[in-house]
């Protein structure tokens, strides 16, 4: 049976491909058997039967034009990877819950401009409304709802959540990260929230609607959204991450679906890529308005549209969006110009399928793209610099107005970038330019003998990061002590404790390790889950705190009273 598949797939890839612009006249004849060649070279390193690995399928004109599955789905009963296999595809979930928030708003059952609380009045009122469409485009300043359940004693993929504990906790909030339409920052809340709303708006579970109205109708036969995290799954993949020579298994643990979830294949793909062509799913209006790309207050425009972005690869307008969960990793990649997607889907944690499908692009695409992009590539020769010279650079540096901090440092003979022992070594590249992995830092002489910084990424419509240096703080015993103490926000119930332990803060709190507090200016520390920014009351004494963790912004924390 697997050989007879294989060759109706070849047969069916030959005259697909051929037909694409890819293989115009104008390009040198290049064979099948060299084409599928290369892309399975790309995907060489899964091939093994002791590795998770990857599925991939290319889309012409909505049809599988070539699909491959490479490594292992299950490693403890030896199953491969086949383009059947069913993925947990984590954010790709994101285009399928807008798509179903427009299909209710084509049925007249929502507006796109209804105030959130409309559906989901357990949301705090926070004095201005938040919209569907600030959720549908990340612009709603919603905290991000895999923080706060970090923050309130959730373990990622170790604990159940269920849409429950996200509405539990998004109910406590107090606060903002920043008015609605104001800025875009990535939220997985506000698509877990348009889940809820297409539950509450059409009366189906959000699974039985999605199902009803998108999965059956394009003949995605083994997508679902998955609701229960005990069912029984038919031929999905498990994920895994590397642990030393093996690997460790890796899976999600959720009853929550909208912001993720989708378990899909690489075939079933295709049905819903064919629909950007032939609008089987809500005609052209629906597909024009998925396509639409968000707007802030100020007028701006967006990249994201309705759960897919907006972008270029190679001088090529691409749409599209990445995933990423506990041990699966995802990318879909669509070429509309060229009617031409690509799907990635990994079953390992360090897989990179967004590399992969590009990859891939290049060789389908070969005589259709532009010159080749290598952002973050440096090859520029190194300078070398003498001990003294780097010790200039050597400090801590802050982006003002925010909880954003660098701090450089000379080991080894090289100037890097970190706050522990894996901070990075930086390439001198002139005399006061550095090169990292994907970004240059380049120092200038600031105000008052100290010295700024300006952080370029080495990519395309980058825009320049000032930074500007700051003293480092070196708290002693005695003001190390004036932390010390338990802390409790209002809208998280834990009790986070700072202790001083062998002349260091520690933070500790229940089901997480301890971590070290590092002293960064007066009254803030670095830790790994943010910064923390101590307060004080108009006595001078530390009152509570705030912590930024990049997606959860000022989150406040009271100091009980001692002896609580």
């Amino acid at each position: 049976m697997r050989g007879c598949a294989r060759r109706i797939t070849i047969f069916v890839v030959v005259g697909m491909l051929a037909a694409s612009p890819a293989f115009s006249q104008k390009a040198p004849a290049t064979s099948f058997s060299a084409l599928t060649a290369k892309v399975d070279a790309i995907f060489e390193r899964f091939a093994s039967p002791t590795s998770p690995g990857c599925a991939v399928s290319v889309i012409r004109d909505g049809r599988v034009a070539y699909a491959r599955g490479y490594g292992m789905a299950n490693l403890d009963h030896d199953v491969a990877i086949t383009p059947s296999t069913v993925f947990h595809v984590a954010s790709v979930s994101k285009e399928f819950t807008a798509a179903a928030i427009v299909l209710l708003a084509q049925d007249g059952k929502l507006s796109l401009d209804d105030d959130v609380r409309k559906y989901v009045p357990e949301l705090p009122d926070f004095g201005t409304p938040i919209t569907i469409r600030h959720l549908v485009h990340h612009t709603s300043g919603l905290r991000d709802q895999w923080d706060l359940l970090g923050l309130a004693g959730w373990r990622y993929s170790r604990d159940l959540i269920t849409d429950e504990d996200v509405l539990q906790v998004m109910s406590k909030q107090k606060a903002l990260n920043f008015p609605p339409g104001q800025e875009y920052l990535y939220c997985n809340t506000g698509y877990t929230l348009l889940a809820t709303i297409v539950k509450r708006a059409s009366g189906q579970s959000f699974r039985e609607f999605a199902t009803s109205r998108l999965f059956n109708p394009l003949g995605m036969t083994s997508t679902r959204f998955r609701d229960d995290f005990a069912e029984i799954v038919r031929n999905q993949a498990h994920g895994y991450v590397p642990a030393g020579k093996t690997f460790r298994l890796s899976v999600t643990n959720f009853d929550t679906a909208g912001a993720t979830s989708l378990l899909t294949t690489v075939e079933d793909m295709a049905a819903w890529d064919r629909n950007f062509y032939d609008g089987r799913v809500g005609g052209a209006r629906f597909l024009d308005q998925i396509l639409t790309r968000g707007r802030l207050a100020n007028g701006q425009e967006l990249d994201y549209a309705f759960g897919l972005v907006h972008g270029t690869y190679r001088g090529l307008p691409t749409l599209g969006h990445g995933g990423s969960d506990a041990g699966y990793r995802a990318d879909y990649l669509r070429f509309p110009s060229e009617r031409l997607s690509i799907v990635c889907a990994c079953n390992l944690s360090t897989a990179a399928p967004g590399e992969l499908s590009r990859k891939v692009a290049d060789v389908l695409l070969a005589e259709r793209l532009g010159p080749a992009e290598t952002p973050g590539v440096d090859d520029r020769p190194a300078v070398t610099l003498s001990a003294a010279e780097l010790a200039r650079f050597a400090g801590l540096y802050w982006r003002r107005g925010t909880d954003t901090y660098r701090k450089l440092s000379v080991k080894d003979g090289a100037l890097r970038v970190g706050f522990d022992e894996t901070a990075a070594a930086l390439k001198a590249v002139a005399a006061n330019r550095f090169a990292g992995r994907t970004s240059d830092l380049v120092f200038e002489p600031g105000d008052g003998g100290r010295m700024g910084l300006v952080e370029m990424a080495r990519s395309a419509g980058a825009k320049p990061v000032p930074f500007e240096q700051v003293e480092q703080s070196a708290p002693t015993a005695a003001e190390m002590a004036q932390f010390a103490g338990a802390y409790r926000s209002e809208e998280i119930e834990p009790t986070y404790r700072v202790v001083v332990e062998d002349g260091k803060l520690v933070l500790r709190r229940l089901k997480f390790p301890p971590q070290t507090l590092t002293p960064l200016v007066r009254d803030a520390f670095a830790t790994s889950t943010g910064v923390i920014r101590f307060t004080r009351d108009s006595k001078g004494r530390v009152s509570g705190c705030l912590l930024n963790t990049g997606r959860v912004r000022h989150f406040a924390f009271a100091r009980l009273a001692d002896g609580r």
